[in-house]
């Protein structure tokens, strides 16, 4: 074979952590027999290829119109089978350490249950068999708080209004009320904005202050994801607009009214902002996947799915048998939102892996960009996320103590220095936060406490493991806590002594 001349052409592969810049030679060889190669548009582009008309044409290399070749087609391939099954699911997010023969053993059984999915112009489920049922604990006539007016509104807004109202028609979510039926209950609602977006949303504040409750626990977050200890292979689904795929039963769907500028209408399905519709959604996943959950290889937060796994093999196996049950009471996923097979990803305000578990540094960054809170409102919002990640942070209950206290209906909200240096140390403790490990209850625990007198309590609870052939500790949590009057005037024993009973029955689950 003999070379007739070198193309250089720099090359970016994208990276999360960086672009990688490459500029690899490409030998062009003259009397090589080969039987096809793959040509990318982008090189079609530059050197004036037309892949459907190439006749006559010639193709110079680098600016030497001596060194010349034409180019003919031999035959189109086909799109293969892999290409052809990712096409329908490519708005899902698939690991890209993943081999070809898992990728396509895993497309097989998403194009198998497929009506599992809610992909293109579909419409949303509407789940079988769980329709919810609201009570009201008051008696008719009902209060007049619970008839209402619309709201005021803007023109942008009343703009906004219109289209999501004609949206919600359109799939069939709610129902115009008629001229002749009795309306006794009405919610005005509003529209709020986040990052540019709108949503409509219902005031369901009076109709939740009168219904019932509907008690179900929620998972706890940091027990339900100590369960990936040791997954090789994690996949998250989550159901498409979860709420809105449960049903309303007949009785209860006159609470359920709507008021605007265009009139009453009513929800068909559950809305967003209604008391007890997370409890219910979460009972329902429960009774539909209880084998599952109890087979140990699945967590359920709401309408957040995981499926986790140590073989590939078991992974896929989980995957089809999760899916599988979907179809029949019609209970839809997202594909946008779907992520499979991945060492690691992003779920419940966490980055997971089977090692161990870490905060998310997205949300942390969203919350670095904002001023300190101007008011109670906004300050409540910053604790809540930062006592969502208390377990990562060793001072917690210390730190913040000051910040809580502007929350109290009798203390006149000021940010002295004092509340904003603990505002920016609870900034720099997201951000330095340790990754904290998986328990193995297989192995010993070592919990550590530290009380101090003026401080409050405070707890660690740590595991050793193996890292690089050596043993180091990892930390599992920490706790903490204030003192309360009356246990600021215990003595140091006293003290001491209080912080391990309350360490050991905080930590329970693990001791």
């Amino acid at each position: 074979m003999t070379s007739i001349g070198t193309i250089i052409k720099e090359i970016i592969i994208p990276h999360r952590k960086g672009n990688i810049r490459l500029n690899p030679e490409f030998v062009v060889l003259d009397d090589a027999h080969i039987q096809g190669f793959l040509l990318g548009t982008d090189y079609q582009g530059i050197y004036g290829i037309d892949i459907y008309n190439s006749k006559n044409r010639h193709i110079t290399i680098g600016t030497n119109k001596e060194k010349k070749f034409s180019l003919d087609i031999y035959q189109i391939s086909a799109q293969g089978p892999l290409e052809e099954l990712i096409s329908e699911f490519r708005e899902g997010t698939f690991s890209t350490t993943l081999t070809c023969k898992q990728k396509l053993s895993l497309m097989k059984i998403l194009r198998k249950n497929r009506p599992a999915f809610s992909i293109g112009e579909e419409q949303l489920g509407n789940i079988r068999g769980h329709d919810i049922e609201l009570y009201l604990d008051v008696e008719r006539p009902y209060q007049h708080i619970l008839r209402r007016p619309p709201y005021p509104e803007f023109l942008e807004t009343r703009k906004e209004i219109e289209k999501h109202i004609n949206e919600l028609l359109d799939m069939d979510f709610i129902r115009k009320i008629g001229h002749n039926e009795i309306v006794k209950i009405t919610t005005p609602v509003l529209i709020t904005w986040n990052d540019g977006k709108c949503r409509l949303c219902g005031d369901f504040i009076a109709l939740n202050n009168s219904t019932k409750a509907e008690r179900y626990p929620i998972p706890r977050i940091p027990h339900a994801l100590d369960k990936l200890e040791k997954a090789k292979y994690i996949t998250k689904m989550d159901c498409m607009k979860g709420f809105h795929q449960n049903g309303v039963k007949p009785n209860s769907i006159k609470l359920l009214r709507i008021i605007c500028h265009m009139g009453i209408y009513e929800y068909t399905r559950i809305s967003f902002g209604i008391k007890n519709a997370s409890d219910h959604f979460q009972r329902m996943m429960d009774t539909i996947f209880q084998e599952e959950i109890l087979e140990g290889w699945m967590v359920l937060y709401i309408d957040d799915i995981i499926i986790y796994a140590e073989t590939w093999e078991d992974h896929v196996q989980y995957i089809d048998k999760v899916l599988s049950k979907c179809t029949p009471i019609n209970l839809k996923i997202s594909p946008k939102k779907c992520n499979f097979g991945q060492k690691e990803l992003l779920a419940l305000g966490h980055k997971v892996s089977g090692l161990s578990l870490a905060i998310d540094q997205n949300k942390v960054a969203e919350v670095l960009k904002n001023p300190v809170p101007r008011n109670i409102r906004e300050m409540k919002s910053f604790l809540g996320f930062a006592s969502y990640q208390r377990n990562h942070i060793k001072p917690f209950s210390h730190i913040i103590s000051s910040l809580y206290k502007l929350c109290s209906k009798y203390v006149v909200y000021k940010v002295t220095k004092e509340r904003r240096d603990a505002y920016e140390r609870i900034k720099y403790e997201l951000t330095t936060a340790p990754v904290l490990i998986f328990p193995d209850f297989e192995l010993p625990f070592k919990l550590y406490i530290d009380a101090a007198c003026s401080q409050g309590l405070g707890a660690a609870l740590h595991k050793r493991q193996i890292v690089d052939c050596e043993p180091r500790e990892g930390v599992i949590c920490y706790i903490s806590r204030k003192l309360k009057d009356s246990e600021a005037r215990y003595g140091a024993t006293q003290t001491e002594l209080l912080c391990l009973v309350w360490a050991l029955e905080k930590l329970h689950y693990y001791l």
